[in-house]
């Protein structure tokens, strides 16, 4: 019995790490897929997910605003994404008589639903491969620019003449660097109205501190409804406008999930580079992530510094300090990931075989130079991709003076290439951006920051691309002399320069200390840094195609050679899967309220709990939705996932939605470059938690009536 039984963890083990992500396009998913799908338990076809002439689960899988994902989930239009993804609609109907972000927002018909200017979700009706049309009469072609004209003329005319409805959008987007091209019709619905949110404490819980991190303990979501004209076709905003009825919508599961469960995940992978070669990857992860994280480091620490002394200064900066943070966390998280996965060591081994494939072949003529090529570019692209790197972290990331001194520059730009009208015209927008820079800047924090960063960064800039007069200064004397005689250290001060004429304003800029001094940086990464930048950037993008082209012809379906996320429809899908990120470390695949109340806070702004909510854990109150006395709220899985996907369904084996995508762990986020089945994990709210909070917390069950609950 004991053999038998250690057979079947060893198999279940195998197949797990057997399964090594990918992002793939579902009307694509025939063949290997379906088999891979299958045998990790999928009890639907690849017809029920992917179908032209009927309904299928890519119709309930919209696009929210072009950076979310998201759900239909009843047959009323009825549309559940992230609450960050939905955060600026939140805030947008949020003051302080209804403060919606504190306190959550629930419309108990369809009469209180909230319009959203600007707010769109797409959804895709057909996907049709059209690499042929598009790469007609570019094999021929060597000029890149050239080809890339002509790619471009293909592909207007591909769009010009695929067939649609006069309310539908045709699109081309490139996969696999260029090696192939799919035209996607599309529907864009304009009318998507606000129909409930909880309050932050519980759709932000943990806010920054948990970002990147499980266990996790978040109700990451937001509801909406999508509305159309009286066809059923989308609309603009008008009172008029009904319900959308959608080909699909999700029913949503309460049967609960547990280790080795299949699911899958639809979304809208925004970028990853799965397919770099081992150099660049090396370049990443020893001289530009340790850039990146290095220089805002020191941003991070200064801030953080104040901001544990002043609380105002703590209110001003939070939102700043999490931007700056998000990706410093996820860098770190990544060149961990990608050091302790090996992926170099990996790469160059596929490398080696990659090279054997083309002996075996006879292509030394077209592809045995590729890799001393990738070599030679990428040693001439460091120095360049390092300082291009820097700079846009200093100029633009890190400290305010001089992102202020680069708008003022650009506006003189804007002067001298379109003339005094096109100058004044910009003023207004421009005045509002410096309001809010302002509104949120401390003079005391941005020179500290100032003076540190411009150290660190001075070390780290190639020496042949810093300006002369960061080769040998005193970072403190600078920064003295730099915030106590430029304007461009207050609203007023940058106010009154934009109000001067046009003559006055350009004289203002020439005496300007700070203006010249950000014009010195800005010059040496427009004439020395950012053309070399491009141009190696432009031939490593070529070289790319031909690899990615080669590594296709090259490889086997067992190879499981998955395009690029480039944001457009994807399925993945892996297991319900704990993981074991450090020796002596491991990490179950769910988690319940339990963990809410052990980090409970009173009062702090990532970690109260609600009232009401503490009331129903003290009586465990948990309705149908609850599970052996818990009351589950997260789980991780397998699937691979990136920006983008935030807000994917994840459906169990059946089609039924089981959990709401949000986010990854921290220790897998190298899933972007290489995706490894043993650290990568996506996080997801399961949904009983959210009919939960939907029904006991927020008394808004009469949602639940228009829902289809299965269990």
């Amino acid at each position: 019995m004991k053999k038998i039984l250690k057979m079947a963890l060893f198999l279940g083990v195998t197949s797990l790490y057997a399964q090594q992500g990918g992002m793939w396009i579902p009307s694509l998913l025939e063949g290997m897929n379906a088999k891979e799908m299958k045998t990790l338990g999928m009890k639907m076809s690849v017809a029920d997910i992917y179908n032209v002439n009927k309904s299928s689960l890519k119709d309930a899988a919209p696009h929210f605003n072009g950076g979310c994902s998201s759900e239909i989930i009843s047959d009323k239009g009825l549309l559940l994404t992230n609450h960050h993804c939905g955060y600026g609609q939140i805030q947008s109907h949020s003051s302080l008589q209804n403060d919606y972000l504190t306190h959550g927002f629930w419309a108990k018909n369809l009469s209180e639903e909230l319009p959203n200017k600007n707010l769109k979700v797409t959804f895709i009706v057909r996907i049709d491969d059209v690499t042929k049309q598009v790469l007609a009469g570019t094999q021929q072609i060597t000029d890149e620019t050239q080809k890339a004209k002509l790619i471009e003329q293909n592909i207007a005319q591909a769009i010009k003449t695929a067939p649609k409805e006069a309310w539908q959008e045709n699109s081309v987007k490139a996969f696999y660097d260029g090696n192939q091209y799919i035209l996607f019709v599309t529907e864009t619905f304009k009318d998507v109205r606000l129909v409930g949110a909880p309050p932050s404490s519980i759709g932000k819980f943990g806010s920054d501190t948990d970002n990147w991190v499980w266990p996790r303990h978040t109700g990451d979501f937001s509801l909406f409804r999508v509305y159309a004209d009286k066809n059923n076709r989308p609309a603009e905003y008008s009172k008029d406008n009904v319900p959308y009825k959608p080909k699909h919508f999700f029913p949503i599961s309460i049967k609960g999930v547990k280790e080795g469960d299949f699911v899958m995940v639809f979304g809208y992978p925004g970028t990853t580079q799965e397919y770099l070669p081992s150099v660049a990857v090396e370049q990443i992860v020893n001289t530009i992530n340790p850039a990146r994280i290095g220089i805002r480091d020191v941003a991070l620490k200064v801030q953080d510094g104040f901001m544990r002394k002043d609380n105002s200064i703590k209110i001003k900066y939070a939102s700043k300090y999490a931007r700056t943070a998000n990706y410093w966390k996820k860098w770190i998280g990544e060149t961990k990931g990608l050091k302790k996965s090996d992926a170099v060591s990996l790469k160059k081994q596929q490398e080696i075989k990659f090279q054997q494939n083309i002996e075996k072949a006879n292509k030394q003529a077209e592809y045995g130079n590729l890799l001393p090529e990738f070599n030679q570019l990428y040693k001439e692209f460091e120095p360049y991709n390092l300082a291009y790197n820097l700079y846009s972290e200093l100029m633009y990331r890190t400290v305010d003076f001089l992102s202020n001194g680069v708008r003022i520059l650009q506006m003189q730009q804007v002067l001298d290439k379109k003339g005094e009208q096109a100058f004044a015209d910009r003023k207004k927008n421009m005045l509002s951006v410096f309001e809010s820079v302002f509104k949120d800047n401390v003079k005391q924090v941005d020179k500290e920051v100032f003076e540190k960063i411009i150290v660190f960064y001075a070390e780290q800039m190639p020496k042949n691309l810093l300006v002369a007069s960061l080769q040998n200064f005193d970072a403190k004397q600078l920064a003295d002399k730099l915030y106590a005689n430029s304007f461009l250290t207050s609203y007023e001060g940058i106010e009154k320069v934009l109000a001067l004429s046009p003559a006055e304003f350009k004289e203002q800029l020439k005496n300007d200390i700070g203006v010249q001094f950000a014009a010195q940086l800005m010059d040496m990464n427009d004439t020395k840094v950012y053309p070399n930048y491009t141009r190696i950037s432009t031939q490593i993008h070529a070289l790319q195609r031909t690899y990615m082209k080669a590594i296709l012809e090259f490889s086997k379906p067992s190879d499981r050679i998955f395009p690029d996320a480039n944001s457009t429809l994807r399925v993945t899908y892996g297991k319900v899967a704990g993981f074991s990120p450090a020796d002596g470390v491991d990490y179950a695949a769910t988690t319940t309220l339990d963990g809410v109340m052990e980090k409970y806070v009173p009062g702090d702004y990532e970690f109260d709990v609600p009232q009401k909510l503490r009331e129903l854990y003290v009586k465990k109150d948990y309705g149908r939705y609850g599970q052996n006395g818990k009351m589950p709220l997260c789980f991780i899985s397998t699937c691979h996932t990136t920006g983008g996907n935030s807000g994917s369904p994840a459906i169990d084996a059946n089609g039924n939605l089981i959990g709401i995508n949000f986010d990854r762990v921290w220790e897998g986020t190298m899933s972007d470059i290489h995706y490894d089945p043993k650290l990568c994990r996506n996080i997801m709210m399961d949904m009983r938690y959210f009919l939960f909070i939907v029904d006991k917390y927020a008394g808004a069950g009469y949602l639940l009536n228009e829902m289809k609950i299965v269990k």
